[in-house]
C-alpha cells in the first residue's frame, strides 16, 4: 500500500463528505426531510415509491409515526393512514433517497480508508488511529441520520448531526496531509509563528460561526414550518429580532477581516507565494459575505442557502489544511513546499 493510494482515499471520503453536505443541504431547505418517514426503508420500500398508489398502508407501523408525531409536538391520534396518505410527496420522498445514497460513497471510502492504514500502524500509529476515528464518526453519524427521521427532525438533534460532519472533515482533511510520504510545509521566511497562530485563531473563529451558522438553520427550518404560505423575504424581519442572528451577521466581519490578515502574512511570508487552498479560502469568504449580504438585504434565496452550508463546510476543510501546512518556524528555503 503507497502512501498515494492512502491519500488518494482519504481525499475521496473527504470529498464525498462535503458533497454529501450540500446534497443536505438541498434537503433542508425544500422541506423533504421527511420525505422518506421511515428508515432505513422509505415507506417501507427498499426502493422509494414514486405517486402514492405504490405504498402499500397496511404494511406500515402505524405506531411509529404516531410516536413521531408525538415528539413533534403534534396529537397523535390525528396519524392514520388517511393523513399519512395526505402527507405524500413525491418530490421530497425522492429529493431524500437521493441524500441518503450520497452518504453510501462516505461509508465506502471511509472503510477502504481505514483498511489501508494497517499498513501504516507501525509506522504511523496516528493515521491508523485518526482513519479509524473517521470510520466511527462515519457510523455514529449514520445512526443520528436514522435518529433525524425518528424524533422528526428535532433541531437540537439535526445540529449534533451536522457537527459530527464537521468533525468528520477534519478528521479526513488531516488524514489527506498527514498521509503523504512527506506531509507538505510551505516555506516560510520572517515570523512563521505569527502566521501559524492568525491561522489557528481563523480556525476557532470558522468553527464557532459555523456553530452559530447551524443555530440560524435551525430557526430558518422553525419559520420554514411556522409559516408554510408566507413568501421567505418575510423571515428576514423576524430574524433580525433574534440576538444569535446578529451575532452571527456581525462575527462574519472579524470573520472576514482575520481572513484578510492571515493572507496578507502569507504573501508576505511564503517566498514561493500563496497556495491554492489559501486563494480558496479567501475566494470562499468573499463569497459567503456576498451570499450572506443577499440573504440579509434581498431575499432567503434556497439555492443561496444550499451554497452558505456547503461552501462553510468547504471553507472548514481549508482552513485546517492552511494552519497544517503552515510550519511552527522559518524552514530552509530549499525545503519542498505545500500546496
Amino acid at each position: 500500500m503507497s502512501y498515494r493510494t492512502y491519500t488518494k482515499l482519504a481525499n475521496a471520503a473527504l470529498i464525498s463528505v462535503l458533497t454529501l453536505i450540500f446534497a443536505g443541504a438541498i434537503v433542508r431547505v425544500t422541506g423533504a426531510g421527511m420525505g422518506c418517514p421511515d428508515w432505513p426503508t422509505c415507506w417501507g420500500m427498499l426502493i422509494p415509491p414514486t405517486s402514492v398508489e405504490e405504498v402499500d398502508f397496511d404494511k406500515l407501523d402505524i405506531t411509529k409515526f404516531q410516536d413521531k408525531a408525538k415528539r413533534m409536538g403534534r396529537d397523535p391520534s390525528t396519524i392514520s393512514q388517511e393523513s399519512l396518505r395526505a402527507d405524500f410527496n413525491a418530490r421530497h420522498v425522492w429529493t431524500e433517497f437521493i441524500n441518503r445514497l450520497f452518504a453510501l460513497p462516505v461509508g465506502f471510502f471511509s472503510l477502504a480508508t481505514f483498511i489501508a492504514s494497517f499498513h501504516f500502524k507501525s509506522s504511523r500509529p496516528h493515521l491508523f488511529w485518526l482513519s479509524f476515528s473517521g470510520l466511527l464518526l462515519v457510523l455514529v453519524n449514520a445512526w443520528m441520520g436514522a435518529r433525524v427521521v425518528y424524533s422528526g427532525i428535532a433541531p437540537g438533534v439535526l445540529s449534533t448531526h451536522l457537527a459530527l460532519a464537521m468533525a468528520l472533515i477534519a478528521v479526513l482533511a488531516y488524514c489527506v496531509w498527514a498521509g503523504a510520504e512527506h506531509p507538505p510545509k510551505v516555506k516560510m521566511i520572517g515570523n512563521a509563528r505569527l502566521v501559524r497562530m492568525t491561522v489557528l485563531a481563523l480556525l476557532v473563529l470558522v468553527v464557532i460561526e459555523g456553530i452559530l451558522g447551524t443555530q440560524i438553520r435551525e430557526m430558518t427550518d422553525e419559520l420554514a414550518k411556522a409559516h408554510l404560505d408566507a413568501p421567505r423575504e418575510t423571515w428576514i424581519g423576524e430574524l433580525e429580532q433574534s440576538m444569535t442572528y446578529f451575532i452571527h451577521r456581525s462575527f462574519s466581519w472579524v470573520l472576514l477581516l482575520t481572513t484578510v490578515f492571515a493572507f496578507s502574512l502569507a504573501k508576505k511570508h511564503q517566498p514561493d507565494g500563496v497556495t491554492p487552498s489559501q486563494v480558496g479560502v479567501l475566494a470562499i469568504m468573499f463569497t459567503q459575505m456576498i451570499l450572506g449580504l443577499v440573504m440579509a438585504q434581498i431575499h432567503i434565496y434556497s439555492w443561496v442557502q444550499v451554497l452558505h452550508v456547503g461552501l462553510a463546510a468547504i471553507l472548514l476543510a481549508l482552513v485546517f489544511r492552511w494552519y497544517l501546512i503552515t510550519p511552527n518556524e522559518k524552514r530552509p528555503l530549499a525545503e519542498a513546499s505545500g500546496r
